[in-house]
């Protein structure tokens, strides 16, 4: 989804204003659960006071992860986990006062009314208006990173000194892992940037609260991960398993000998746990402008008061002077970094924000970037009753992301999909029986030819150096999504094959000329939707349990591990998918 800077009105620069309306900066935002906090510095804020904000201008949504959402979490009775929720969050209240966050309606609220249980925002009072601001978060207190060799976070490179390649072509997780480890592990003081003075933030109780073990699939064992009856997802994670290691080991061989770092041990545990934390928590986008420094356009008006004032020229000369500033400052700001960092993502860890729990459709809050506060805010997109979980989206995301970064399975995900098996490893001969006719010779070679018949299936052996963020169908097969069904592609193909001489002749023995419904002619068009039909049944016939029995397993879920339980809610939405697009495919 996308996400707007937030602009707040300057009645001193009027024109600045609205040229900077009229550029905005689309970010797409993956974020993800806990976080909670306090300090003992007190912090002069970067905004002004909440009470007076409510936001004019339309700001675009956020693409989050949640902590509380989904299957992901359950709730515990235990008397002693609900007393150290209820410190966590007033330690994170706290904090928050404490450090310059701003909130307004808002608290971190646990238990019942969160769903799922975990930790969450929630409304204190009406929020009458929609587009109000909840919070606001200096960019101080966030931890940033890039896909940009050319950007690092010097106090971590230091610690690479005679090979900061290591640090700096490392994986943008890689880098936020790092961080974090050296802020948790050997300092965690960080400047100040709210003010000129000495004054650091001290970020302990922040990283105090941050989850100590995740249950995302690579800590599952290889029998664990079986129980997702799902290849293209236990193939990924084995994938990703290989390619961190290997991430990890270039790391290791780049740490100064002898520094802070290497004297603390950096295992690969340390590794895996920062990054499930970057992964769960960041959120990443493609602009790259900066916040707004008045700076340039004081001394600008100084300049053209005095060119004015000493008669040097006419006020005219001295207005395009100080157009050509504003014009830069845009160009720097907005338009530079879209042309020339097309490609760039910066990935942000965001306290505070990172609390609000994850919706795939309908959020009730985004974020955006405040380009005159320098920070972020949460803000709400619809009005909302007093005591309403506000939670934020991530955008299209399929039930395999979600598991593999962020350890949950949203139920009935508009956004999932399935990954069958590409169509040259169907069974043929199934199909043939299934709709009565014999596929012709030659059909199979010609949609071959048109790259129909997809790749090959993952393999559990495949390299790491195959590994793609968020790409799980990396042997081209045949995708389903709940949206749209099975692939038109697919289903054009399925229409060759299933072609008589006559309709084959008909079409023009040309694959494009079937791509659309009932272009082969209706009894075509019958026995191509029959021969997908019996593709996904017999798919559903290889799984070791049927959907029916799942759904009796997880009724029975009392004392199961977190890897089980997640196993069988992922495989019960991926035979969901399976078995609604059955059913469409058997209505004409």
């Amino acid at each position: 989804m996308n996400i707007m800077i937030r602009h707040k009105k300057k009645s001193t620069l009027p024109l600045l204003a609205l040229i900077l309306y009229t550029f905005h900066a689309n970010l797409f935002i993956s974020h993800a659960f806990t976080t909670t906090t306090k300090n003992n510095h007190a912090k002069k804020s970067l905004f002004p006071p909440l009470s007076t904000l409510t936001s004019s201008s339309t700001t675009s949504t956020f693409a989050t992860l949640s902590k509380g959402g989904g299957f992901g979490t359950t709730s515990s009775s235990d008397g002693k986990e609900d007393l150290k929720r209820k410190k966590t969050i007033n330690s994170l209240e706290q904090w928050a006062k404490q450090v310059g966050i701003l909130t307004k309606d808002i608290k971190v609220e646990s238990g019942s009314k969160i769903i799922g249980g975990g930790l969450g925002l929630l409304t204190t009072n009406n929020i009458d208006k929609p587009n109000s601001l909840l919070l606001q978060i200096p960019t101080h207190l966030t931890f940033s990173t890039s896909t940009s060799d050319l950007e690092a976070n010097t106090s971590s490179e230091q610690y690479f000194a005679n090979n900061a390649k290591a640090y700096r072509a490392s994986p943008w997780y890689a880098k936020l892992a790092i961080d974090l480890f050296i802020c948790k592990s050997i300092s965690s003081l960080r400047p100040n940037a709210s003010n000129n003075n000495d004054e650091m933030v001290d970020m302990k109780p922040w990283l105090d609260s941050l989850p100590t073990s995740f249950s995302t699939p690579i800590h599952w064992t290889q029998e664990e991960r079986q129980e997702l009856q799902y290849t293209p997802l236990v193939s990924m994670i084995n994938i990703q398993e290989k390619s961190y290691m290997k991430t990890y080991n270039n790391i290791m061989k780049g740490i100064e000998p002898q520094s802070d770092l290497d004297l603390q041990k950096f295992t690969y545990d340390d590794f895996l746990w920062g990054c499930d934390c970057a992964k769960s928590r960041a959120f990443s986008g493609s602009y790259n402008g900066a916040a707004f420094d008045p700076k340039p356009y004081v001394l600008t008006l100084l300049l053209v008061a005095a060119y004015v004032g000493a008669g040097l020229g006419s006020l005219e000369q001295a207005s395009n002077g100080a157009a050509l500033v504003l014009c830069g400052s845009v160009l720097k700001d907005f338009v530079l970094p879209k042309i020339l960092l097309k490609n760039y993502k910066k990935y942000i860890i965001c306290p505070f924000i990172d609390m609000a729990n994850h919706i795939g459709m309908k959020e009730e809050g985004n974020v955006a970037f405040e380009y005159f506060g320098n920070g972020y805010s949460l803000a709400s997109t619809t009005k909302l009753p007093k005591g309403k979980e506000v939670r934020i989206s991530y955008g299209p995301r399929s039930n395999d992301i979600l598991l593999q970064q962020y350890g949950f399975v949203e139920e009935d995900n508009a956004h999932d999909v399935y990954v069958m098996p590409p169509l040259r490893e169907w069974d043929i001969s199934a199909l043939e029986v299934a709709v009565g006719r014999k596929f012709l010779p030659g059909r199979l070679d010609k949609l071959d030819r048109a790259g129909l018949l997809g790749g090959t299936s993952l393999s559990l052996d495949d390299d790491e150096n195959d590994f793609e963020e968020g790409v799980a169908n990396r042997g081209r097969g045949v995708v389903i999504t709940r949206a749209g069904g099975i692939d038109p592609a697919i289903m054009a193909a399925l229409r060759v094959l299933v072609s008589s001489e006559e309709e084959w002749q008909s079409a023009g023995e040309a694959v494009g000329n079937l791509v659309t419904e009932n272009s082969g002619g209706k009894e075509n068009e019958r026995l191509a939707r029959f021969a997908a039909q019996k593709a996904l049944e017999l798919e559903l016939e290889g799984k070791e349990t049927t959907l029916e029995e799942d759904e009796e397993l997880m009724k029975k879920m009392v004392t199961w591990s977190d890897a089980e339980m997640l196993a069988v809610q992922f495989r019960i939405e991926k035979k969901k998918l399976l078995k609604e697009t059955i059913f469409s495919l058997s209505l004409l």
